[in-house]
């Protein structure tokens, strides 16, 4: 059990949409958080030894058959407890409360009354607006507890025991529309459970370390590096642990953005004397997307042949025991892997381009209890520039499923040059930390322009901004028009064969972030 474990708070879910929220926000405080299956054993539960336990929200009724199993042991230890929403109405029913489906809810943005202040309400205002999202409510409060407050509809909206040893409520702390969840969730954290805030990318480095020596041993690790953040923290937290022992893998398929390969080598190697070897397999990409136009038939031409290149370099590169990859823990908890039977399977990960089953390493994930800004802030810790830290998310595929229509090397200079004066742009106004993800597509469609006395027939170029937490949901992001007009007349008249620049205001859903 590592160190930073010990003593954190377990989340138990029921089928909440934000429960993985709950989990950042616990961790925001510097207190380690992990999401279980609701069905966890009380056993498995304290082998853990955790301040406090969370029960998410959930669409289940307690009393319908289609509630989720648990182990009602659990409500009856010394733990300390906080029910949200579907765990509220739990905690009620267990201890002899009742709840009832009264046919009409409480749904988006609510006003709170707060009938004590002691506890989880310590420091709160005496009015509160909170996020309700649900049908059923508690009807009739367990023998020993008691409100904590109320909604204006009448609803218990949160209620303790008598020691506040199990406290609840009807609303959502963890989300941003509930304007004090975070001094809720600070109250249940440092005065009901007694959590220290051990949970620091300091700690998690010192920590993973050692677990990296000790797991590896004497062997030799190769590390898959895309140049993202992930694969980059991943490659010189392996360095830190057992130096040229590591060794990172960057392919070029020819589709990153301009001097993106160059500048990530640079920054890891010279940077921070990481073991980094670069390998040019543009031409093997290239070849094979000569006249293909289809997205999916692109990605799938991309995919397989990365993995056809890895597996190849990795033959080359000697004798390697492991293989170092940058999962994390969305992606652990998306693949079903932490929630057990309920969870639903969202899409399957493999960081590395995707596998081969009879590939001969032994997996390492140093980074698969992480969420992404915890990543961010490890990079930090380690010395990484600042510049691939906060670099917006890009795709596998890379340039490939911007490029829309044929790939050809013109064209991808072409999208190289605009979107790098994009980039600057952006950094030069102080908007590019504003923005969750932004970037240029090349369309296959040419318009007339005028240039100097001659007329133009020349590319146009789409522009993208999106703001988000998660990429799930985004919204298209409010340019000053100041700053487009500087997008537009620099790419026009520096980038040879764009001719007319658009920005595309759509929101996620009903579009996706990519237009490909």
């Amino acid at each position: 059990m590592s160190t930073y474990h010990k003593g954190g708070v377990l989340i138990l879910d029921f089928g909440s949409q934000y429960t993985q929220l709950i989990a950042r926000r616990v961790r925001e405080h510097k207190v380690y958080s992990e999401i279980l299956p609701p069905e966890t054993a009380l056993e498995d539960i304290l082998t853990r030894s955790p301040s406090a336990l969370i029960l998410s929200g959930g669409p289940s009724s307690v009393f319908g058959d289609e509630a989720p199993d648990f182990d009602q042991a659990i409500l009856n230890t010394s733990i300390p407890i906080l029910g949200i929403c579907y765990g509220l109405q739990l905690l009620a029913h267990h201890h002899g409360g009742l709840v009832e489906s009264t046919g009409s809810g409480e749904y988006g943005s609510a006003e709170i009354q707060i009938d004590s202040h002691d506890g989880l309400f310590t420091g709160a205002s005496n009015c509160s607006q909170v996020w309700m999202s649900h049908m059923d409510r508690v009807t009739q409060l367990p023998n020993g507890w008691h409100t904590l407050a109320h909604s204006s509809n009448g609803v218990i909206a949160a209620m303790a025991n008598s020691d506040q040893s199990r406290v609840a409520t009807q609303f959502h702390p963890e989300v941003v529309h509930t304007e004090e969840g975070d001094l809720f969730l600070k109250n249940f954290l440092f005065n009901i459970a007694g959590c220290n805030p051990t949970w620091t990318a300091g700690n998690f480095i010192d920590e993973q370390v050692a677990l990296i020596r000790k797991h590896v041993g004497d062997g030799k690790v190769l590390v898959g590096v895309s140049g993202g953040v992930d694969s980059s923290v991943v490659a010189a937290l392996m360095h830190k642990a057992i130096g040229d022992r590591s060794t990172a893998v960057l392919i070029d398929h020819g589709l990153m953005r301009k001097d993106e390969a160059k500048s990530c080598v640079e920054a890891l190697k010279d940077g921070l004397g990481v073991n980094i070897h670069c390998f040019d397999e543009s031409e093997l990409f290239l070849s094979q997307l000569t006249d293909i136009t289809d997205p999916e038939k692109k990605r799938k031409i991309i995919g397989n042949q990365f993995i056809y290149s890895f597996d190849r370099i990795a033959g080359e590169m000697g004798e390697m025991d492991f293989l170092a990859q940058g999962t994390l823990y969305p992606d652990v908890i998306e693949s079903g892997v932490s929630k057990g039977k309920s969870a639903h399977v969202i899409k399957s990960h493999h960081n590395v381009g995707g596998l081969p089953e009879d590939m001969r390493f032994e997996l390492v994930e140093p980074l698969r209890e992480l969420f992404k800004d915890e990543v961010r802030n490890v990079g930090r810790e380690l010395g990484l520039p600042e510049s691939l830290i906060e670099r917006h998310p890009f795709p596998g595929p890379g340039l490939g499923v911007r490029i829309i229509g044929d790939i050809t090397r013109e064209r991808i200079s072409i999208l190289q040059e605009a979107d790098q004066i994009y980039m600057d742009i952006l950094h030069e106004d102080g908007l590019y930390n504003d923005i969750w993800q932004a970037f240029s597509v090349l369309i296959p469609v040419q318009t007339v322009g005028v240039m100097g006395d001659q007329r133009t027939y020349e590319n146009l170029l789409g522009i993208r901004a999106v703001t988000s937490t998660d990429g799930m949901t985004a919204d298209w992001f409010r340019m000053p028009s100041k700053t487009l007009t500087k997008i537009s007349n620099r790419i026009v008249n520096s980038v040879r064969g764009i001719n007319r620049v658009v920005y595309d205001i759509t929101s996620k859903p009903p579009g996706t972030i990519e237009w490909e």
